[in-house]
C-alpha cells in the first residue's frame, strides 16, 4: 500500500501548500482512495505537484463533518466525476467552535454540498464496503477524553451543546497482509477507536494514519502531558506503527515521539509512506 499527506498543518517543502486540516492519498491493490478534502483547494494544488490524479480516485472517505476535512468536497466533486463518498448519515451536522473570548463560528460542511448527494453513501455503526475496506463509527468505549473537544458545539434548536461526534467515522484497510486505520482527528479518542479496530481485525492495526487532537487550535493549549503519557503507554504496548499530525500538536508529538521513537512518524504535507 501506497500513503501520501496531500495535505497537513505543514509541508515537506516550502512550494507546498499547507492549511489547518487533512487529506491523505492511498493506494491499494484494488482501490485508489481519497481520505477528506482538507478546507480548500489545497489538496487539489498538492494533489498535482505529487503527481496525484485526482480525477482517478475511485472512493472517497470522510472522517466527520468539520471544514478543515471536508472543505474541499466540492472541489474535489468537480474534479472527480464519479468516485462516491462514504460519509456518516450526521456528517452535515450544525457544528460551531468557541474560543477563548466566546466567539461562535460555524465549523461544519457548507449545507450548499448537499447537492452533491447522488455521490453520497451515507453510513452509521459499522458498515462492510468490499475485501479491502470498512467503515466504522460504534465506538463503546470513552476513556482518555481531551479538554480540546470542550470548546466544539453542536446547535440544538437555539442552543449549542457539546459535541457528541456521532458523525466522526473511521476507516479500516486490509490489503495485502496488512491493516490500516485512518482515524481523520480521532474526535473520540484514538486508544477507544484502536479498541474497536482491534475488534474488527482480530488483531492491533499495523499502522495507524490520523490526528490524535491532542490539542485546541482555537485556544492555543495543549493537553496536560499526564494525559498525552497516558495515551503514549497505550499506544506504545500495541506493534502498531503511528503515522500522526494535524491535530495532535507539535508540542504532544514531540512527547510522544519521546516515548515512542520509531514507532511514531510525523506525516507532514507531500510525505509518502510505502507499506
Amino acid at each position: 500500500m501506497k500513503v501520501i499527506t496531500l495535505l497537513e498543518n505543514t509541508a515537506r517543502k516550502e512550494t507546498l501548500c499547507r492549511a489547518h486540516g487533512l487529506s491523505l492519498y492511498l493506494e491499494t491493490p484494488e482501490h485508489k482512495i481519497l481520505c477528506d478534502m482538507g478546507p480548500n483547494a489545497g489538496f487539489l494544488e498538492n494533489a498535482q505537484a505529487l503527481g496525484v490524479d485526482i480525477a482517478a480516485v475511485d472512493i472517497a472517505f470522510l472522517s466527520h463533518g468539520h471544514y478543515d476535512h471536508a472543505g474541499g468536497m466540492e472541489l474535489f466533486c468537480k474534479r472527480n466525476d464519479h468516485a462516491k463518498i462514504y460519509l456518516h448519515a450526521d456528517a452535515f451536522g450544525p457544528f460551531y467552535a468557541v474560543d477563548g473570548q466566546k466567539k461562535v463560528r460555524y465549523i461544519g460542511i457548507d449545507p450548499a454540498f448537499r447537492k452533491y448527494s447522488d455521490r453520497f453513501v451515507f453510513c452509521r455503526g459499522h458498515q462492510v464496503i468490499d475485501d479491502e475496506l470498512q467503515v466504522f463509527s460504534d465506538i463503546a468505549t470513552h476513556d482518555y477524553p481531551t479538554s480540546a473537544n470542550g470548546s466544539l458545539r453542536e446547535k440544538v434548536g437555539e442552543e449549542l451543546r457539546p459535541q457528541d461526534f456521532r458523525d466522526e467515522q473511521d476507516l479500516l484497510i486490509t490489503a495485502e497482509g496488512k491493516a490500516v486505520l485512518v482515524a481523520g482527528c480521532a474526535h473520540r479518542g484514538i486508544v477507544n477507536i484502536l479498541r474497536r479496530a482491534e475488534e474488527l481485525l482480530g488483531r492491533a492495526p499495523d499502522a495507524v494514519f490520523s490526528g490524535f487532537h491532542l490539542t485546541n487550535p482555537g485556544l492555543g493549549a495543549d493537553e496536560p502531558e499526564a494525559l498525552i503519557r497516558a495515551v503514549g503507554e497505550e499506544l506504545r504496548r500495541r506493534p502498531t506503527h503511528y503515522y500522526t499530525g494535524h491535530c495532535t500538536g507539535q508540542g504532544p508529538y514531540a512527547i510522544l515521539k519521546e516515548m515512542l521513537g520509531d514507532q511514531i512518524t510525523y506525516m507532514a504535507g507531500g510525505t509518502e509512506f510505502t507499506l
